[in-house]
């Protein structure tokens, strides 16, 4: 009898949580369990972006719960994905030290294109076309667009305004006003307004809509005007229904759950200014999201496929010499064989160190003086599809500190993941790079090297160093560099 693994997607929203439970058969996926909590999490942040510690705890309850259903389950087979609020809130890593007391899965925090990205999938996957088509997701804090034809995004942007930060600022005490709709619509054009050209230009046939805020309006449209798609003029009556209502407390429709009060008059102006911005005819909703585009994904296991693409093509945009990055990558490969057990590293982790040799010259496009910050600076700010926030932070990190000094205080704010760990990446990043400083792969050193805890020690070919004295310097330099790092590098004096 075959069996079929099960695995799991957990979305933690600005509004709700997610879990989904699937097992993939003959190359379908079967969802098998959902569960959703409202925490609200969006609503628990203050002026300057710190996370409540009432919100906090909402979440670590929900998370509590979903770690007791998946206590079965091995890590590799749950991917846990954190948006808006989390990847925006000051107080995240109190947050994270905190959520890993009680959930004993990785939270993975993504960039705004990434969930879009992720998005797209769910759609994609589950309604195939062959038209260009529009999809539109409406967040608790921010709202994704992505233009895409069959599997692949063609546009996918994120907007910092969603249902539950704009029912705060205009409907708080959940008043409905021609005056207050009028200004909220205003505020949702003007975010949209720098991307529709671009969005227009490229254009689609079919517009579809995700999130729970798009489903409860096309349930309120089923219910008024027995209609089953969105229309500019659907909208627009629909919100006369909330104004001529006064307050959403007065309403009496079925469709409207009263956990929606709070963030329902902000979805739809969101929605308007979509419509008005983009010109939109009409818009059908798709039950598929996130959550199953992350689903796809794991069931695919092409997220390592995902992210080399996305190497590839930055690195083609920035003429990179690919030949050199392919001299250190070889470089990489052998030195990790020889640390990798005792500095307890794995493909993981040699993975990112390749892709950081395949990126550490983008800067050169800018200025080759202060290579490695124009390159760090272009990392931690592209778009890089398939990475999550943290990753992204680590590569470019690693880009940023692969030369010259390394700044302690610099390196301690930009680096979440250990410490230790991350130095031991770091070295060996520099120290193939540096040994092929001269681009000449017939000038590269033969060399050993061994691992101790907090040192390398490099072993040359007999007389190598007696003949490169200024590769010599170079180490020696390095050796003072490391100290930054709490590492040695140890080499055979000259003879």
């Amino acid at each position: 009898m075959t069996t079929y693994p099960s695995i799991a997607a957990v979305d933690l929203g600005s509004n709700s949580f997610h879990l989904v439970v699937a097992r993939e058969v003959d190359g379908r996926l079967q969802l098998l369990h959902k569960e959703k909590q409202r925490v609200f999490l969006a609503a628990g942040l203050d002026d300057q972006f710190n996370l409540s510690e009432e919100a906090i705890e909402r979440a670590l309850h929900v998370l509590q719960q979903f770690a007791a259903t998946l206590q079965d389950f091995d890590k590799h087979s749950v991917q846990v994905v954190a948006t808006y609020t989390l990847r925006n809130c000051r107080n995240i890593r109190y947050f994270l030290a905190k959520a890993k007391k009680v959930f004993p899965f990785k939270i993975n925090v993504i960039s705004g294109q990434e969930e879009a990205r992720l998005i797209y999938q769910g759609v994609a996957n589950h309604i195939h076309s062959d038209d260009n088509r529009l999809v539109i997701d409406i967040g608790g804090g921010s709202t994704e667009l992505i233009i895409g034809k069959h599997l692949d995004h063609k546009l996918l942007t994120s907007r910092n305004i969603g249902c539950v930060t704009l029912s705060n600022s205009h409907f708080k005490d959940l008043k409905i006003t021609a005056k207050r709709f009028a200004k909220a619509e205003i505020k949702a054009e003007q975010n949209i307004e720098a991307i529709s050209a671009s969005y227009r230009k490229a254009g689609w046939q079919t517009c579809i809509g995700t999130s729970g805020t798009i489903k409860t309006l096309c349930a309120i449209a089923q219910e008024l005007f027995n209609q089953d798609t969105l229309t500019l003029a659907v909208l627009e009556q629909i919100r006369q229904r909330l104004i001529d209502a006064d307050s959403l407390d007065a309403l009496n429709l079925k469709a409207l759950p009263e956990e929606r009060y709070a963030s329902i008059a902000g979805g739809l102006a969101i929605l308007i200014g979509v419509f008005r911005q983009l010109n939109i005819d009409e818009l059908s909703y798709c039950d598929n999201s996130l959550r199953e585009g992350l689903l796809q994904e794991m069931a695919q296991n092409d997220e390592f496929d995902i992210r080399a693409r996305t190497i590839s093509a930055v690195g083609d945009h920035y003429a990179v010499d690919k030949q050199h990055a392919e001299h250190i990558c070889n470089t990489l490969d052998q030195m990790y064989d020889m640390v990798r057990e005792h500095w307890a590293l794995n493909e993981v982790d040699l993975q990112m160190l390749r892709w950081a040799a395949r990126l550490h010259e983008v800067g050169l496009a800018i200025n080759s003086s202060g290579i490695h910050k124009h390159s760090a600076y272009i990392v931690l700010n592209a778009q890089l599809p398939g990475f999550t926030q943290e990753q992204q932070q680590l590569l470019g990190t690693l880009i940023r500190f692969h030369r010259k000094k390394i700044k302690r205080a610099e390196l301690s704010a930009l680096v979440e993941a250990d410490l230790t760990h991350f130095a031991r990446l770091l070295t060996l990043l520099r120290l193939a790079i540096l040994v092929h400083q001269k681009r000449q792969i017939d000038q590269v050193a033969k060399f050993t090297i061994e691992a101790l805890d907090n040192s390398l020690l490099l072993t040359f070919e007999p007389d190598w160093l007696a003949q490169h004295s200024l590769f010599v310097a170079d180490l020696q330099q390095e050796q003072a560099y490391w100290k930054t790092l709490n590492m040695t590098l140890m080499f055979p004096a000259m003879n």
